[in-house]
């Protein structure tokens, strides 16, 4: 999950209000309009041919504060689910397990370098990709970059096999319960269905990330000038560096947990239909067991608990900020008018153009509001309907957002973990991007044609 600031002091919470007095503005200007919504197949969907104008109810500004509170009650079935996942990570990150496996892999890869790229970058987009790692990946920096320097690379190299590797896996979210999972609810889709088409994206993601990153470093590697080395000296050696040689019984135990964790969620999903509450029910019993297992004692289980819980806290209370955005604008009855007119102007379009432009409609957004969580709390409920009425359907529109989410996060200088990053490395904003735009452009087109095609092939279920 992503942070609510950045370096530049930018606050997304500011940013949201200033959104819900400018969506309050707009319940005086825009006319009162409303569509029916109908039961098709167990869900609701708008009627596209009943829109007719309704008496105008501009929000008194009081209102706009009612809204806040009224937002995090109707978001807080999302909001706890955040809260609970975040916790068991919390319980996860206290055994040491998941630290271990990488500082472990990495040293025993080091002198491998036609793998250590490889294997490293797949154990950050596992992490992006199941768990939603963003800010827990900042901790690696320190630890790879001299990895990455020792061979002869250099601090991008280490940099980018984080953040890009993360990234990687937050983008093709297989099973992210941050952004593809709470988007997945909100559009009345089964929590993680239409999977087949995101492990493809991210098997290929993947192979075009290592390739791009493998390039990189051996052209620096054969030419030491062409590098950068931020804060860190080119020559560093891993003499004076200590770390455990193995992972302990108890870390291999834990980690297997954590991987049958993901086996029956995915069995309770497809076979049982669980949603949002099994979910996190199944992530907290796995907090409790890890716990239990690990040894912690009960005050260390729920001591990582609230520590892990309070590290998602801002992205979570985003969602009911959010949320109070689209109580504006309900309640203003102007939501359904800018749907209308949103038709109105796009129905003329193929499908698969209209889907092109959800990505940029989500990455524009994303600059502005880099949570996962709260963009799809906030966009969820207005794409949805406009995918409905413009015969896209709601899987594809959920991945154009998962797509446009992830590749934002490590160019966008409003992401506060991806800023964060380079201040460890010491390596300017300007500098990362004059590396990392082919990949975007790269990742961009794929995004495209995965949309078109999502769009084209009907993604579903619907």
């Amino acid at each position: 999950m992503s942070e609510q600031k950045n370096n530049r002091g930018m606050n997304v919470f500011a940013l949201i209000f200033g959104v819900i007095i400018f969506a309050t503005i707009l319940t005086y200007l825009i006319p009162a309009g409303s569509y029916e919504r109908v039961e098709q197949d167990g869900r609701e969907v708008v009627d596209p041919g009943s829109y007719t104008e309704v008496e105008a109810n501009p929000i008194h500004p009081f209102q706009i504060f009612t809204s806040i509170h009224t937002g995090l009650v109707e978001a807080s079935d999302i909001i706890f689910f955040i809260l609970i996942i975040g916790g068991t990570f919390g319980i996860l990150n206290r055994t040491g397990a998941i630290d271990r496996l990488v500082t472990v892999a990495s040293f025993r890869l080091v002198n491998q370098e036609k793998w250590f790229i490889p294997i490293t970058m797949l154990i950050f987009a596992l992490g992006g990709t199941l768990m939603g790692l963003a800010e827990e990946t900042l901790a690696y920096i320190p630890i790879l970059i001299p990895l990455a320097l020792a061979l002869r690379f250099d601090a991008i190299t280490g940099t980018a096999i984080v953040l890009i590797g993360s990234s990687i896996g937050f983008t093709t979210a297989i099973m992210n319960p941050f952004n593809v999972g709470v988007a997945q609810g909100i559009a009345e889709l089964d929590i993680y269905s239409g999977m087949w088409l995101r492990l493809i994206l991210f098997i290929l993601m993947y192979t075009i990330a290592v390739i791009f990153v493998y390039r990189y470093a051996m052209k620096v590697k054969r030419n030491p000038e062409l590098g950068y080395y931020g804060n860190y000296a080119s020559n560093t050696e891993l003499g004076e560096m200590k770390t455990e040689k193995s992972l302990t019984g108890t870390h291999k135990v834990v980690l297997g947990l954590f991987g049958v964790n993901f086996i029956v969620l995915a069995f309770g999903v497809i076979q049982f239909e669980w949603f949002i509450t099994e979910i996190a029910s199944l992530f907290l019993l796995l907090g409790v067991i890890i716990g239990i297992v690990a040894r912690l004692g009960v005050h260390n289980v729920v001591d990582s608990f609230l520590k892990g819980a309070s590290g998602v806290l801002a992205g979570a209370l985003i969602v009911g900020f959010a949320r109070a955005i689209l109580v504006v604008l309900e309640d203003g009855n102007t939501i359904d008018t800018m749907l209308y007119y949103a038709v109105g102007f796009l129905e003329n379009i193929p499908a698969e153009l209209n889907a092109v432009g959800m990505i940029f409609i989500q990455g524009a957004i994303n600059f502005f509001i880099p949570s996962g969580s709260g963009q799809a709390a906030l966009t969820m409920p207005i794409m949805i309907p406009l995918a409905d009425l413009l015969g896209i359907t709601r899987q594809t529109t959920v991945l154009a957002f998962t797509l446009a989410d992830g590749i934002g996060n490590i160019i966008l200088p409003t992401s506060g973990y991806f800023m964060a990053a380079l201040a460890l490395a010491g390596i300017p904003w300007t500098k990362w991007v004059r590396f990392i735009w082919p990949f975007i452009l790269i990742q961009l087109t794929i995004a495209v044609i995965a949309v078109m095609f999502a769009a084209w092939f009907g993604y579903g279920p619907f």
